[in-house]
């Protein structure tokens, strides 16, 4: 249970000197993908130019790389085993691909949607058979593609590690949603939700929250469950909100929104890190996990998405109505101690801090709309929040 009111993130911070980490322990390494849509500079509808700017920007082809449409770039950043090195390596990247999206009349936008109605039918990536494929089996489904999300990946774990630290950090996937919230509008109009993209999203078939898995053995029976119902193609299409790697020995967090500043980018990484550390401890020292129940918890992640950072949200474990921000303060508290193990307690503290006064990437998107009424504003406050570094 979550304890309504328990304090502050400032109250955090201010546990720096008393709280202690894993003594000894490996550090966890953290890389993380982000994506962005590509927008003309003048009139900010979506433009098919991801072909151009990749080829300008140039750089490894493991870091910065298409996506499933022409309207979308993505950057997957090195290992890293610390925020600073992050911060300094998504920030680089993001560097080079506005730039090279400024040299052919874009802007680069860390939007999880659209905002506006696209032109014309859905641009796919050309050299992707898969994806033709896909828009063939799924249909309509696609559609959703043209939204942007960010995966965390935590390591490195062994598969039968990351399935067991997956049913620990699972519950806390509604308040890492919430956090992020980032997508109000879609397609033109206001969903009345703060993070449409999940909504969207997990009408996939293959998507949403993950089990909880009893075992290894369970997880893959599941993953196979999904490939021979045709709700996925391949394993790539494991589009849970939190799942072992299919390509890396790394927990995959995939529920947060895309945000435009890259404070709260590097705080999502710093959280997730720390979930998975915390999760291994109470494994180390065969505490047992709480009980979640899935509908409860379904509730709560439609919640998270609905009010977002603002409004209220539900205790996953009792399904109780709480406060938001005080959902977000919980899980400070939870992980305080494996934050400050690693070095990353005062900037999320002070990151989560700034959150709660300024209000969420939703509340911000709203804030730029109200002033004229006019959508257009919402993605240069986008954009000009992405390429401000």
């Amino acid at each position: 249970m979550i304890e309504p009111g328990k304090g502050t993130a400032s109250n955090t911070l201010r546990t720096i000197g008393r709280v202690g980490g894993r003594a000894g322990a490996v550090p966890l390494t953290v890389g993380v993908e982000e994506e962005f849509l590509l927008v003309d500079a003048r009139t900010f509808k979506v433009v098919p130019a991801a072909p151009l700017v990749l080829a300008t920007a140039g750089g490894e082809p493991h870091e910065l790389h298409a996506e499933g449409t022409r309207y979308q770039v993505e950057i997957s950043s090195p290992i890293a085993d610390s925020a600073a090195t992050l911060r300094e390596e998504l920030g680089a990247l993001r560097r080079s691909l506005a730039k090279a999206a400024r040299m052919h009349g874009c802007r680069l936008l860390a939007s999880p949607s659209p905002v506006v109605a696209l032109d014309g039918p859905l641009h796919l990536t050309d050299d992707e058979p898969r994806q033709r494929e896909q828009h063939r089996r799924f249909g309509a489904l696609t559609d959703t593609l043209v939204g942007c999300g960010r995966h965390i990946h935590i390591g490195t774990l062994d598969v039968d590690t990351a399935v067991a630290v997956a049913n620990r950090v699972r519950p806390w996937l509604p308040t890492l949603i919430a956090l992020a919230a980032n997508s109000p509008y879609w397609q033109g109009r206001d969903t009345g939700h703060a993070s449409w993209r999940a909504m969207a999203w997990s009408a996939w078939p293959s998507a949403g929250l993950p089990p909880h898995f009893t075992s290894t053995a369970h997880y893959r029976r599941s993953v196979q469950t999904l490939l021979g119902s045709g709700a996925a193609l391949d394993t790539k299409m494991v589009y849970w909100d939190l799942r072992p790697s299919g390509n890396w020995p790394t927990l995959e967090i995939r529920a947060p929104d895309m945000s435009p500043d890259l404070e709260t980018a590097v705080l999502q990484a710093e959280l997730a890190r720390a979930l998975v550390a915390t999760a291994l401890r109470e494994i180390a020292g065969h505490h047992p996990a709480p009980e979640v129940r899935d509908d409860v918890l379904r509730l709560a992640r439609w919640r998270a998405a609905h009010d977002g950072l603002e409004g209220f949200g539900l205790d996953p474990y009792t399904g109780a109505e709480l406060p938001a921000a005080d959902l977000a303060e919980a899980l400070l508290d939870h992980i305080a101690p494996e934050l400050a193990a690693a070095g990353d307690l005062d900037h999320a503290a002070t990151t989560l801090t700034a959150l709660l006064r300024d209000g969420s990437g939703a509340h911000r998107q709203r804030a730029a709309f109200a002033r004229r009424g006019d959508l257009t504003d919402v993605l240069r406050h986008l954009a000009d929040t992405t390429e401000a570094f």
